[in-house]
């Protein structure tokens, strides 16, 4: 049952999308992997059993985006929570998302936002949550894609930012990448949505590699060539484009 304290929080249209997709039910048992404390596990455990939500971050980064905007949205939208629906959250732990501490089969549902690439062994990390999921159970991975025809310019800015960036996989890989790891997709949501560059590139290892992107993206806002990332100005502020796929199995 839900617990009974819980304040549910207003829902960012971006995360309501990814909830509707996972479609938890009260009586799921529910493993959250995530890079740092997202805001997903706040939104699904007052609708779950119980939910113990995972800190796989091996260097201490999480995965922020800052606001966000979708086709559509008139404002942009936060990522994360109210302060209180944390307290929501049965368990935290900090784990290894490539050897999980949990006995197969231990969840009805299992869910992975921005963290299958993150520590940079997605087929390991894939594998564990396979592993952990029950029989008749449902995984929900949520991550960066490009699109399939897509070069790799947009890899390239990523790489600049951060050289131990593991690259944004092809939609196509990606989903390959789950088939051949046994499992069934049984729905795919491929959107696209904008982020303000100044959280992405604050996370930037170096400072110096920051700024080079910046100008870049700043060129091309100008008219010069193409990163990939489609920049453009909102309110003032350089604004860039991703594309987000949920992948059930």
């Amino acid at each position: 049952m839900p617990h009974p304290a819980t304040v549910v929080p207003e829902i960012a249209p971006h995360l309501k999308r990814l909830l509707d997709f996972v479609d938890p039910q009260p009586g799921d048992v529910c493993l959250d992997v995530a890079r740092g404390r997202g805001p997903l596990p706040a939104v699904l455990a007052p609708r779950v059993r119980r939910l113990t939500a995972v800190d796989a971050a091996r260097d201490g980064r999480a995965f922020r985006t800052g606001p966000i905007r979708m086709p559509g949205d008139s404002l942009p939208a936060p990522d994360a929570p109210s302060p209180r629906a944390d307290e929501a959250v049965h368990e935290t732990v900090r784990a290894d998302a490539t050897a999980l501490p949990y006995p197969d089969g231990s969840f009805t549902l299992v869910t992975a936002r921005f963290a299958l690439y993150a520590p940079g062994a997605p087929h390991d990390v894939l594998r564990e949550l396979l592993r952990v999921r029950r029989p008749g159970g449902r995984l929900v991975l949520a991550d960066l894609v490009r699109g399939n025809l897509a070069g790799t310019s947009r890899d390239r800015i990523e790489r600049l930012r951060d050289p131990d960036h593991p690259g944004i996989p092809t939609i196509g890989s990606l989903t390959d990448m789950v088939t051949a790891a046994g499992a069934t997709i049984r729905r795919l949501d491929v959107f696209t949505v904008e982020r303000p560059a100044e959280p992405w590139l604050a996370d930037a290892p170096d400072p110096d590699a920051a700024d080079r992107v910046r100008e870049e993206l700043l060129d091309e806002v100008d008219g010069g060539p193409a990163t990939g990332a489609k920049p453009r100005i909102i309110g003032g502020e350089l604004w860039f484009t991703q594309t987000w796929a949920h992948v059930l199995c």
